[in-house]
């Protein structure tokens, strides 16, 4: 039997065609807000059950639970805020008023606004980054939000446009797609990255001790430097094709703004995949981090803090090629000192590309390799 929902129970904040004709034909009576990608692809998240428990953006007292408890006010476990910020109240909005949330000129939901409030930027930031500093891309986000935060629940009228609609089940579908398959057990990998040889040693040695391995690469926002959506996606299709066993292996993708939280970030990483069916996840060297910001384990170390998250992490140590072992191992099983490893990482990739430098190929699949050569501009800029 895949996992259960998080919360228990499955969210769906959809409506049929028929009522959301008749929103639409009396859109004009009420109160509007322009939102951005970012929120757009939290209220397509609330909607499809990604976000459950969660029916709508956070209210004052949910916020400042999550931000003091890292759990809603239920003891759910919860880690990361999602919540409406403006500077662009309508004027005439209240407390209880029904509001249209519009993306790119399109009514996107309805929402039913219960809470106007205001919140500290520093108090925010610090909590869910451990940081107060600008640099973090997460903090300096947080910096540049509206001061006015909406709570209430949403029912989305339109979903926001997905160019990679033939990569994408939501939590619905990827249950009935477990249950077809026969998992009982299912490890995600959550990734913002193109496949080297480490990542591909991990997600086999985590798919050994379960029934399937759900590939689930991050698509949207990312900050410069990390690699385009329609390469990560090019490049796992090549990667899974010719070295992944079709019968215990899935890639779907996961339509989300990385926060670059850490270890925080890491529950919530482990809450979506949850929702998904999932029974396990991935968590490797420095998940979710950025810069030094966080320490290289401290993503595994938090989930000792939530024994009834109702998922289990799959901890591992850094992969790395051992000229020694000749082989790609971690400090659990290899005995040479360091002098002969070559440490395999993402950053380190990227960098390599970025100047032209050849991967070795116990570094990165030749496929893989080829597949991104074949962008003009694989990264975002």
């Amino acid at each position: 039997m895949v996992n259960r929902p998080h919360g228990g129970r499955l969210v769906r904040r959809t409506l049929g065609e028929k009522t959301v004709r008749r929103i639409l034909g009396e859109a004009h009576e009420y109160p509007t807000l322009d939102i951005d990608e970012t929120h757009a692809v939290d209220i397509s998240s609330i909607a499809h059950g990604i976000y459950s428990p969660l029916t709508g953006f956070m209210m004052s007292d949910e916020l400042q639970s999550v931000l003091a408890n890292m759990r809603l006010p239920d003891d759910v476990p919860w880690t990361i805020p999602v919540v409406l910020d403006t500077d662009s109240v309508p004027d005439d909005l209240e407390e209880g008023d029904i509001l249209i949330l519009r993306y790119n000129g399109r009514p996107m939901a309805r929402m039913f606004v219960d809470d106007i409030f205001g919140f500290d930027r520093k108090e925010f930031a610090g909590s869910v980054f451990s940081t107060d500093d600008a640099a973090h891309p997460g903090v300096k986000r947080v910096y540049g939000m509206g001061k006015t935060l909406l709570g209430g629940e949403i029912e989305m009228l339109e979903d926001i446009e997905n160019p990679f609609s033939s990569h994408t089940l939501y939590p619905d579908e990827t249950r009935v797609l477990f249950r077809e398959k026969g998992w009982e057990t299912v490890v995600a990998f959550q990734t913002r990255n193109v496949s080297h040889l480490g990542h591909e040693f991990l997600q086999k040695t985590a798919a050994t001790f379960v029934d399937g391995l759900f590939i689930n690469p991050v698509i949207g926002k990312k900050k410069p430097g990390d690699f385009r959506d329609d390469v990560i996606l090019k490049t796992y299709e090549v990667l899974t094709s010719n070295y992944y066993p079709k019968e215990i292996t899935h890639m779907s993708i996961l339509r989300y703004e990385m926060k670059y939280a850490g270890p925080k970030e890491a529950i919530h990483h482990a809450i979506m995949r949850k929702n998904f069916g999932c029974t396990h996840i991935i968590i490797g060297r420095d998940h979710a981090g950025v810069g030094n910001y966080y320490g290289p384990f401290d993503a595994q170390e938090i989930f000792k803090e939530f024994p009834d998250l109702g998922m289990e992490p799959m901890k591992f140590p850094a992969f790395f090629y051992c000229r020694k072992c000749e082989n790609i191992v971690n400090s659990k099983i290899c005995p040479h000192d360091k002098q002969y490893h070559d440490f395999l990482s993402g950053t380190k990739m990227r960098e390599m590309l970025k100047t032209g430098e050849l991967p070795k190929p116990y570094q990165m699949r030749k496929e893989v390799f080829e597949t991104i050569r074949s962008f003009d501009k694989p990264f975002v800029e």
